[in-house]
């Protein structure tokens, strides 16, 4: 029975860790995005047409 409490805590931790790391990813790639459109922005009286 302990086997399966110790392979329970294993998928547990791992499952948070994935989630920590997608909500890090998540972050930081909607700041890019933003600090990119934000350049698009600055930048678009110097497109032609």
């Amino acid at each position: 029975m302990e086997r399966v409490y110790k392979q329970m805590k294993k998928a547990g931790v791992a499952n948070i860790t994935v989630g920590v790391l997608l909500i890090v990813i998540g972050i930081t790639m909607g700041v890019l995005n933003i600090v990119s459109g934000g350049k698009l922005l600055r930048s678009r009286k110097e497109i032609l047409f």
